[in-house]
């Protein structure tokens, strides 16, 4: 059970239309909503909030004549690829790895486009899905996909980072917005296997700040005794525009040597100021069979200089909650996962969204008082 009062599901996959879908009308298959989940969270200027939800489309019948397909956008449209099966490694309910090479090379059971989904000012309702407002590859940067969005508001303009799929590279792109819901494309930012772009809600320095992830098969150990464990960390970048980035040269949250809860980790909302400096949710990994079990954490980062941790807490913020995806049993894929991503101020308590179990939209209510301890 959860620990907050407040914390429930809001939006899954029951809850898109397909026939609304960018997709629609693509190609001669079906497909099924795999995940409605991740999904970015803002405040609109009329007082509602709005979820930016990455809607995982796949194929109902991927195996076809001796070979398994994947979606892929071109030229405006979408089409299908197929591989031979025994050239493929199937374990992973999300992917698929290209056997043969001396690099993993994967392909994608799905293709996400993000939908936004207005709610209640409390995110508890639907009010409306904003199929007109999709957003779907448009290049070749990112034809197998546009991911797990994140929002921030600095003063009148929203905007929103979002990992974008491609055999070119898996970059980072950026997305703005005057209203809060119509995004326009500015460009890509960040380059291959830089994850979990998020800015501060603010600026600092009249500086534009990010958290990063850059990613990589391989890293280097810190020294034995070290608190310290080598692995993906959360990296601090800056702009001067928010278009053009620079990596910062201290680093920022780390994974700790004592636990095996964050061996991997990664951002997870866009950092907000508090009274005691930045505050930012993050998830940690703890190794386990194939996808591993996920869990959100929480630190405060110092308000001049967000490099310096001020607190960080061990203990998980949220974890997977069986009881709210038992009503979807028939559609899990994975478990043991809480993915945060986005956070909104609501008075005396946030409002905080996560992807449950790459699954569907969770929405809890969490008292500020708990990032006082």
């Amino acid at each position: 059970m959860s620990r907050f009062a407040i914390d429930q599901l809001v939006f899954g996959p029951d809850d898109v239309d397909l026939a609304k879908s960018p997709l629609a009308g693509q190609f001669d298959a079906k497909t099924f909503v795999l995940g409605a989940f991740n999904p970015a969270l803002t405040r609109l200027p009329n007082g509602n909030l709005c979820l930016f939800v990455r809607v995982a489309e796949a194929l109902k019948q991927p195996i076809v004549d001796g070979k398994i397909h994947s979606i892929r956008w071109e030229h405006g449209g979408y089409v299908l690829d197929g591989w031979a099966l025994d050239l493929v490694d199937t374990s992973d309910p999300r992917k698929f790895l290209i056997r043969g090479g001396r690099w993993r090379v994967m392909a994608l059971t799905s293709l996400s486009w993000i939908l936004p989904v207005e709610l209640t000012p409390d995110g508890l309702e639907i009010v409306d899905v904003h199929y007109d407002k999709a957003i779907a590859p448009q290049g070749s940067y990112q034809c197998y996909g546009v991911e797990d969005a994140r929002v921030s508001r600095l003063g009148d303009r929203w905007l929103m980072t979002t990992c974008s799929v491609s055999p070119e590279r898996h970059s980072t792109t950026l997305y703005s917005s005057t209203n809060g819901l119509d995004f326009v494309f500015e460009d890509m930012v960040m380059d291959h296997q830089n994850k979990d772009m998020l800015i501060f809600e603010g600026l600092i320095g009249e500086k534009y700040w990010a958290q990063t992830r850059p990613l990589g098969d391989l890293y280097f150990a810190y020294p034995p005794g070290s608190e310290w464990r080598g692995g993906p960390s959360i990296n601090l970048a800056t702009s001067p525009d928010s278009l053009h980035w620079k990596p910062h040269r201290q680093p920022g949250i780390r994974p700790h040597a004592t636990t095996v809860s964050t061996a991997r980790m990664g951002g997870g909302t866009p950092p907000i100021l508090t009274d005691a400096g930045w505050l930012t949710l993050w998830h940690g990994v703890e190794p386990k069979e194939i996808v591993g079990i996920y869990r959100t954490y929480w630190s405060i980062l110092e308000r001049d200089d967000p490099a310096k941790l001020v607190r960080t807490v061990h203990e998980p913020l949220l974890e997977a909650a069986p009881d709210l995806t038992a009503p979807l049993e028939d559609k899990m894929y994975v478990r043991d996962v809480v993915f945060t991503t986005g956070i909104a101020d609501a008075g005396d308590h946030y409002v905080v969204a996560s992807g449950e179990a790459d699954l569907a939209c969770r929405i809890t209510h969490i008292p500020k008082s708990v990032f006082r301890t």
